[in-house]
């Protein structure tokens, strides 16, 4: 009890006897904060007016914004020096400063009973970090309600999901914005449980719900030594939703017979006579079809018939199944008369109509599955390195860098894989490579391969690529329409040899528009333009060389506010894909490669089709790199696991490739904008990344 800090009740005690004490005698971690103590952030100081206990991962205080006197809750993280190391202290800072509360991307204020986050702050000089939240009027915690008051009716369980649902529709489909303002299509709570659902009661047994304390940022403060929750998944929220639903209709978590975790899928711990509700929670835990998104289960419990309702449900499921059981057998006798009559004509085009051609996903069948059915990793803490300024150093899920997410793949294997990058000193493209060689680092994540020894080895993990750009907004896209979406590599070449200058130089009916070629900052993209589009000329080269380099995030911003002024930019551009995708402010054009047919990497999901300038590419959601086109792109190429032959060295960078090359690995790759090395099972029926973490 007393190696957990937010078990122990020594730091309290401690903090109370010993005025000014930092840590627990008991049990050495922090000690809770003394009251008065002033906590000092970027938008106020706050000062501690008194301890409230334990919730999630942190410890809870009443407080005031010193300069309104405006309330507040303050909750209290810990990054103990026991659990974690400097290394993780600072980084689990830098990013909780990053992503610590959410806000409405359009600034809008509105209530969607998400409890409202100040700030973020992280104590330079401790081992703690705060989140400054609204605090919500004489509320308490699900479980602690349960604990006072007992189980809840069936009717207030309704009451419960249909606002919970509510407050996940909007979480799930809003534009989110972060402290770094980085904005976000939607995202999943992925921590919801009784301890994250607050209820505030107020007259005639009415109540208001609000969710806290969102997996992103109370995920973080998890010691590397507890088994890492999988990414936040909207349809888990929905699983978790359902368990507590059941946990309020029985009261309680446990059997206190068996001293157990109650069971929703024994029916005799169900304490409800409401069927209709139960089959619904069913529902939401996915024993039943599970629902496509709290939107849909939200309007199927509006319409759900009330307790003791007379419904002629459980006949019409009978007639119903009734009629699905000759149905199919009529159909199985129409598709056997057919194949016989056709020859095998039937058979084929059952199982070659479009979305449902398993011919394409052979390969993928015949991955390994997940991280851990990787055999023979090697035991110790192994450095892999990149570039600083590259693809793998920006590559994030829900604003977790991808290296985290990679560093502990298997945890029982007891191999840790830390990413520390370099510089490249004036475009040194090999600087990686270099550092593997001269055995600095154990392996490097590269696409710039060309020139590695024969004293190293290689292995594909994905695809990455450039993307060329040029200013977009829906209501105003000339320029991508008179290129007709596309641009050749000849075009480019001459723009950015300085050979082209006027838009009007490449097509009449574009502007009589400066052309203001830039260039990204990322090595590799430099390298890789060079090599695809100049084709390593020196004296092009040396042209290129002139061109702006910059950042490719602050030319995005340019564009976007020189159209919000109403100008045309002339800006073109191009980058590593992962940092194009999911942006709205420039169209990616196809690209030509001589006489060949242009090529749009990027889809449409609802149609299955190139993108087009009539497509709002705001809806990030809804386009994706098709694979097998990307294969084809002239801008595309493989990214690589570069590692020494070396027999006497531990095989972490093959392994590291084989951990990446994986089912899991290769859904984890395509959400953080990289493609994969095949095509992943994705049609109405079967998403194959959806059961994997």
């Amino acid at each position: 009890m007393y190696n957990n800090p937010l078990s122990c009740d020594r730091p309290l005690q401690t903090a109370q006897e010993l005025k000014g004490a930092k840590f627990c005698l008991e049990c050495g971690f922090p000690a809770t904060l003394s009251e008065q103590v002033e906590i000092k952030g970027n938008w106020g100081t706050y000062q501690v007016i008194s301890y409230l206990g334990v919730r999630g991962y942190g410890r809870l205080y009443s407080g005031m914004q010193i300069k309104d006197k405006q309330p507040v809750e303050i909750k209290e993280y810990l990054l103990p020096n026991r659990c974690f190391n400097e290394e993780e202290i600072q980084q689990r800072k830098q990013i909780f400063q990053r992503i610590g509360g959410v806000k409405l991307a359009d600034s809008r204020i509105q209530n969607f009973r998400l409890v409202k986050t100040r700030e973020p702050i992280a104590d330079e000089n401790q081992e703690r970090c705060y989140l400054i939240t609204q605090g919500i009027e004489a509320s308490q915690t699900l479980g602690q309600y349960l604990t006072e008051n007992g189980k809840m009716t069936a009717s207030q369980v309704r009451e419960v999901l249909n606002q919970t649902l509510q407050t996940l529709e909007f979480l799930h489909s809003q534009k989110i914005s972060f402290p770094s303002n980085q904005v976000q299509e939607g995202m999943a709570h992925g921590n919801i449980n009784l301890d994250s659902i607050l209820i505030k009661l107020s007259k005639n047994k009415q109540f208001s719900l609000y969710l806290c304390d969102l997996a992103i940022w109370e995920n973080l403060f998890i010691p590397p030594t507890i088994p890492q929750s999988a990414p936040a998944q909207r349809e888990h929220d929905l699983e978790s939703l359902g368990l507590v639903a059941f946990y309020l209709l029985s009261g309680s978590t446990l059997d206190y017979a068996s001293n157990q975790p109650l069971d929703p899928r024994d029916n005799q711990q169900w304490s409800t006579t409401d069927n209709h509700l139960k089959q619904f929670i069913e529902q939401l835990m996915g024993f039943r079809t599970p629902f496509i998104s709290a939107e849909s289960a939200r309007q199927a419990l509006i319409k759900l018939p009330k307790e003791g309702q007379a419904d002629n449900s459980s006949q019409l499921a009978e007639n119903e199944t009734a009629t699905q059981g000759l149905k199919k057998w009529s159909i199985w006798l129409l598709i056997i008369i057919l194949l016989l009559m056709g020859g095998g004509i039937g058979y084929y085009l059952l199982l070659r109509k479009p979305g449902n051609d398993s011919s394409k996903h052979i390969e993928w069948s015949k991955l390994q599955r997940y991280f851990v059915d990787v055999n023979n990793i090697p035991t110790g803490r192994f450095k892999y390195t990149g570039e600083a300024v590259g693809t793998w150093t920006f590559l994030q899920l829900d604003n977790i860098p991808l290296k985290d997410l990679v560093a502990n793949p298997k945890p029982e294997a007891g191999a840790n894989f830390q990413y520390d990058p370099v510089t490249s000193k004036l475009e040194n493209k090999d600087e990686p490579i270099a550092a593997v060689e001269r055995k600095e680092k154990d392996f490097a994540i590269t696409s710039l391969t060309k020139n590695i020894s024969d004293k190293l080895d290689k292995k594909p993990v994905a695809y990455d690529g450039l993307l060329v750009y040029v200013e977009f907004d829906i209501s105003n896209s000339k320029i991508a329409n008179e290129l007709g979406e596309k641009i050749t590599l000849d075009q480019l070449r001459q723009i950015y040899t300085g050979k082209f200058t006027n838009w009007q130089q490449i097509n009449s009916n574009l502007p009589d528009l400066e052309i203001r070629p830039f260039a990204p900052t990322e090595p590799e993209a430099i390298s890789k333009f060079k090599e695809i589009v100049l084709k390593n000329d020196r004296q092009d080269e040396a042209l290129f060389d002139k061109v702006n380099r910059v950042d490719t995030t602050s030319t995005l911003r340019q564009i976007r506010q020189e159209i919000d002024t109403g100008n045309n930019t002339g800006i073109i551009s191009f980058g590593i894909i992962s940092r194009i995708k999911g942006q709205c402010a420039a169209y990616p054009l196809a690209i030509v490669d001589g006489n060949n047919p242009a090529i749009q990497p990027l889809f449409q999901k609802r149609d299955r089709r190139p993108i087009k300038t009539s497509d709002d590419l705001c809806r990030h959601d809804n386009y994706f790199f098709d694979v097998n086109t990307f294969q084809r792109y002239p801008l595309g190429y493989l990214t690589f696991v570069v590692y020494p032959k070396d027999n006497s060295l531990p095989p972490a960078g093959l392994k590291f490739a084989e951990i990446l090359t994986t089912a899991q690995g290769q859904c984890l790759l395509s959400k953080v904008g990289l493609v994969p090395l095949q095509p992943i099972p994705d049609d109405i029926n079967n998403y194959a990344c959806k059961s994997l973490p």
